[in-house]
Order: C-alpha cells, then sequence, then structure tokens
C-alpha cells in the first residue's frame, strides 16, 4: 500500500459504498474527485447545472434505493444545489452532496468562493460535516451514506475543502474501511395490529391511501395481498401509483373528493396529511373521521389531525404483521355495498365529464386530447415524469401503472424544474425502460438544457412539452411577448423542439392529435432522445373541481 490522494480516497470510499452514480458538474476544486469516481467505477455524469444535478441524485436514489450524489463546486455550486437539499428532505429521498470548499488554511480570509457552506445546508439536511483530514474521510463518507439512508431517508452533505482533495493519505486506511450494514427494519406492536384489524372490521366506508412511502419500501408484493384480503377501497397518491395496479377494481382514483370527504376510518400507508390531502381537515374529511397511521417517521404521526392507531417502522414488515394476522385467523371483512355503489356512481359521473371533453371536436387540442395520444402509445414499463400545473395534475389521473416507481413528479415540494434530471436519472438507473417526461412549457423552461446532458449520454428520453404558452391557463386574450399585459405569458410559438436538433437529437412539431400521434409514435421507434412540441389550447384547462387543488382557507 502506499499513499494517495484525497480525491482518490474519496472515490475509493463512495465505490465501496456501493453507489453508482455521481451527478454534478466539475470546476475547482472538485475536478480531480470527478476523475478519480470514473476510474473507481463511479460514473459521473456532467450535468449543465446544479440544480438539476441534485434533482436527478435524489431521483436516482429513490430508484436504486440507496443513496446516489451530488459533486458541485464551491459557493454558487453548493448554493446552487441546495434547492435539490430542499425536495429530497421534503420528499424523505436519500441523496448525498459534496460540495467543494475553499482551502481551510484559508478559512475566513475571503478565499475564491468562500461562502458559509455548512449553515447553508443546515436546514435541509440530516447530517454535515466539513472533512477535516485525509485520514478521516472514510469516516465522514461512511456516517454520510449510513444518515441519509438508515430511518428517515433525507439528503447529507459534505465539504470537501481543497487542501483535503489535494491532500495525501496511506491507501491502508481506506482500504480497511467498512461496507455499508443492511439499513435496521422495525415493526408495530401486537396490539397496534389487534386494534387496527378491530377498528377496520368496525369501519362503515373504509379507505386505504398508498403513499410513495409505499413504493419507497418496496412493499407492493405484501400491499396488494393486504389489499385483496381487505377488499377496502384504495386510493394512491401521486407517486403512490402502481404500488397497487391502477386497474385494480378496488382503486377509487376517479372518485377521491367523495372518498377523502365521506370515509370514516382511513388506513394511511407511507402518506402525509399535508398539503396534498387537504390536511385531513373538513369539509375535505369529515370531522371524526379515525386514521390509523403507518409510518416511518414517529415524528409524522398525528400531524394535523389525533391519529387513532401507530403503526410505527417499516412499510414491508407491517403489512406483513397484517396479512398474517388476517390470515391466521381467518377474518374476514364484508364488502360494504352502499359504499361501493357510492362510489361507483362518483366515478361513472367524473368519466362523463372526461368523455365529454375528449370528444370536443374543436381544432385545439386540450390536455384530454394529448394525454389520450400518450395513453395509446404508452408501453407499459414505462418510467413517466411529469411536471408542470395542468400537465402534471391532469396527468396524474390520465396515466395509469401497474407497477410501482413508475411516476416521478414535482412531489411534496411541488418543485417545478425537477423533471429533466428526474428523467436523466431514470434512464440511467433503469436502462431498460423507456422514460418519457412530459413537461409543461414553463416547467421545462426551469431545466431545458438538461437536453443537451440526455444528448450527450445517449439517453432514449423522450420530453413531450404541452406548449400553452404560459404557467397556468385562461389568457388567450391577453398576451404579448413580454408578459406586461399577462404576467403568466410566455411565447405559444416557441420550438421547443429545436433544441433536441441542436444536440444531436430528434425534435417534432405537433400541433394536432394526428401530428403528435406520429411524432410519437417515431420517436418510440427510435432510441435516441429526442422532444416533441405539442401545442395546447391556452384556454384549455382540467374538468371543474369541487375543491381547489391547494387549501387556504382558514381552519380553525
Amino acid at each position: 500500500m502506499g499513499m494517495i490522494s484525497g480525491a482518490k480516497a474519496i472515490a475509493i470510499c463512495l465505490k465501496k459504498q456501493k453507489v453508482k452514480y455521481v451527478f454534478g458538474i466539475v470546476g475547482v476544486p472538485v475536478t480531480p474527485i470527478a476523475e478519480e469516481l470514473q476510474k473507481a467505477g463511479v460514473r459521473f455524469i456532467a450535468m449543465r447545472n446544479e440544480q438539476a444535478a441534485s434533482y436527478a441524485a435524489q431521483a436516482a436514489s429513490y430508484l436504486l434505493g440507496t443513496p446516489q450524489g451530488c459533486l458541485v463546486v464551491s459557493g454558487p455550486g453548493v448554493t446552487n444545489a441546495i434547492s435539490g437539499l430542499a425536495n429530497a428532505k421534503i420528499n424523505k429521498w436519500p441523496m448525498f452532496l459534496i460540495g467543494g470548499a475553499s482551502p481551510s488554511y484559508q478559512s475566513k480570509m475571503g478565499a475564491f468562493q468562500e461562502e458559509k457552506q455548512l449553515e447553508s445546508v443546515a436546514p435541509f439536511v440530516k447530517f454535515y460535516a466539513s472533512i477535516d483530514s485525509t485520514e478521516r474521510i472514510p469516516f465522514f463518507i461512511e456516517k454520510a451514506i449510513r444518515n441519509s439512508l438508515f430511518g428517515e431517508p433525507g439528503a447529507t452533505y459534505l465539504d470537501a475543502p481543497s487542501d483535503i482533495i489535494d491532500g495525501e493519505v496511506d491507501e491502508e486506511i481506506i482500504d480497511a474501511m467498512p461496507e455499508l450494514a443492511e439499513p435496521p427494519k422495525s415493526q408495530a406492536s401486537d396490539e397496534m395490529i389487534d386494534k387496527t384489524i378491530k377498528l377496520l372490521q368496525e369501519s362503515k366506508r373504509p379507505l386505504i391511501i398508498i403513499g410513495k412511502g409505499m413504493a419507497w419500501a418496496r412493499a407492493e408484493k405484501e400491499l396488494r395481498s393486504l389489499v385483496d384480503l381487505l377488499q377496502m377501497p384504495f386510493l394512491p397518491t401521486p407517486m403512490g401509483k402502481g404500488v397497487v395496479d391502477d386497474s385494480h377494481e378496488l382503486n377509487v382514483s376517479p372518485a377521491r373528493t367523495l372518498a377523502l370527504r365521506e370515509a370514516d376510518v382511513i388506513l394511511l400507508l407511507g402518506a402525509r396529511l399535508n398539503w396534498m390531502l387537504h390536511f385531513g381537515k373538513p369539509p375535505r374529511f369529515k370531522d371524526d373521521v379515525k386514521i390509523i397511521q403507518l409510518d416511518i417517521s414517529a415524528e409524522d404521526i398525528g400531524d394535523n389531525i389525533p391519529t387513532e392507531i401507530t403503526l410505527l417502522g417499516d412499510g414491508v414488515n407491517i403489512i406483513r404483521q397484517l396479512t398474517t394476522k388476517l390470515e391466521k385467523e381467518k377474518i374476514s371483512f364484508k364488502k360494504q355495498d352502499a359504499w361501493f355503489s357510492q362510489l361507483e356512481e362518483k366515478i361513472a359521473s367524473n368519466k362523463e365529464q372526461i368523455d365529454s371533453m375528449l370528444s370536443d371536436n374543436s381544432e385545439k387540442m386540450n390536455y384530454y386530447h394529448a394525454f389520450s395520444v400518450i395513453k395509446d402509445l404508452l408501453p407499459t414499463d414505462a418510467i413517466v415524469v411529469s411536471e408542470g400545473a395542468n400537465t402534471m395534475d391532469i396527468g396524474r389521473t390520465q396515466m395509469l401503472h401497474s407497477t410501482p416507481r413508475k411516476r416521478l413528479d414535482a412531489g411534496t415540494h411541488g418543485t417545478m424544474g425537477v423533471g429533466l434530471g428526474f428523467a436523466i436519472a431514470a434512464a440511467l438507473a433503469e436502462p431498460d425502460k423507456r422514460v418519457i417526461a412530459v413537461e409543461g412549457d414553463s416547467a421545462f423552461g426551469f431545466s431545458g438544457m438538461e437536453v443537451d446532458t440526455a444528448c450527450r449520454y445517449d439517453l432514449p428520453i423522450i420530453f413531450i412539452i404541452f406548449n400553452n404558452g404560459g404557467i397556468g391557463s385562461g389568457f388567450d386574450n391577453k398576451r404579448d411577448k413580454k408578459g406586461e399585459e399577462n404576467v403568466s405569458a410566455l411565447s405559444h410559438t416557441a420550438h421547443y423542439e429545436t433544441m433536441a436538433e441542436a444536440f444531436g437529437g430528434d425534435g417534432y412539431f405537433a400541433q394536432n392529435m394526428d401530428e403528435f400521434r406520429d411524432a410519437l409514435s417515431t420517436a418510440l421507434s427510435k432510441s435516441n432522445t429526442s422532444v416533441i412540441n405539442v401545442i395546447i389550447d391556452p384556454m384549455a384547462d382540467r374538468k371543474k373541481q369541487e375543491f381547489a387543488w391547494n387549501r387556504r382557507d382558514k381552519m380553525d
């Protein structure tokens, strides 16, 4: 064994922790780390913006089930990546960020890109530290990875000062680094399992809500068995789609408002009663609804309304406990005919509304027209990335998923700009799946230059842009190029498809359903990066909602 650089030591340690991908942008002082990562067999993906790189790192972590990383330069590089840390924290996805830093011997002297990086990232991470010696590189790398994954997943951060990166360490110290152990996974008490089954048996209008926490837990096999045993209606959250097949007869997503409003007992699985579920408050929920909450995080139990029963622990373990108890004691549930009839009537009514929008013969495409084309052609195992106001919300209702972790969107933080980074991560993490990113024109603009990244790495991603010329909808008569008459206006005549052509991919322009169908069929027949610019009627909107998507009324 001999002496190696700090950069090489960092790369070797990340490889030993089973890191497959690090996304980022090189520069002083982190370029040597990226070069050593490539030599060590950890793939470095050179992005165009640190924000997109940090989004990609967390999406890859979620899809692969282990923390993947982001590497950025000091100062502005770190601050640009903070949005990704915040998004990972709110979504409870693991990732780690390594930021270059000024030499430790120049601290507080006004060094190049010197910044309060530790203080800046602190609100958004589970663990942060500055690597203080080359000998302690293994300690800090292991701790950052472990903290990101164990317990409630989240982001971690390491400062890598340039003198650490350029310094030397005995390779024997690095070689002795232990690999990360399997995360501990707890289960609920027998008492809570018994109480859960009793309360569900007493319920007249039960509902199961499936959150993305169950997708992260890889609980799909166990949960599908439980749903079939319970024979109770279920409602997936956007990224909980596919944990149980969306086409399952017990999925009541088309009657979401009614299901939430009338349920008397809710089995809340890996989801939170935050803004996405209207905080669990009336009038969206019954004022006396009883919540059975399964979550990995004790801090999230009972948020906003009291929890009747707590199931604290790992999703797979707890669902197995429930199914084992049900099967062993041959407990059966009588189908609540009145409850199902009520839900089925609402589903049929909502379907009629959507069918009427699909039958609109206007020359201008609405969202439902465009999504019908995607639904007809989408491969069953494709990964769908979606962002944009109406584009994402309507797409959630129109695009079905039969398997988990096949939908990535703006998530709990409602973050616009995640789409291209997520799509790049998905194409790398699951190279045998087709990735379709359906973007609003506004959302695409946040990170559109990452089309270059997709083209450079020959990723078979199809970026579909629903171009309605602005943020939201309904401003056809108040439009100008500068947005001076309407602050939400963007260019409806923009030819976004030419971006793909500029970087070596394919671009398509579609103004009606036939053109869109031809473009998507052609793109799917190829294995390169493409952008399809789909012109949507600026006045197009989603079907009328009983409640606003984001509750803003005063709550007692």
